[in-house]
């Protein structure tokens, strides 16, 4: 699993998703439990829907 999230698109998804399962954990709807997922993505720095699309944010290693 090559890295294919990086910089910004990382920050914003762990925000949102440690924002979401706050939210959740707080007696928020049951739904706000999916912040899991930009979450794990964010900290793993791998996002399996990146690689169907083809997409990288991660700069490249020179």
């Amino acid at each position: 699993m090559a890295a294919n999230v990086g910089g910004i698109d990382k920050i914003l998804r762990i925000v949102a998703g440690a924002g979401l399962v706050g939210w959740a954990a707080m007696g928020g709807p049951v739904w706000a439990w999916i912040g899991v997922v930009p979450l794990a993505t964010g900290i793993m720095g791998w996002c399996p829907a990146y690689t169907l699309l083809g997409m990288n944010t991660c700069p490249m290693k020179k």
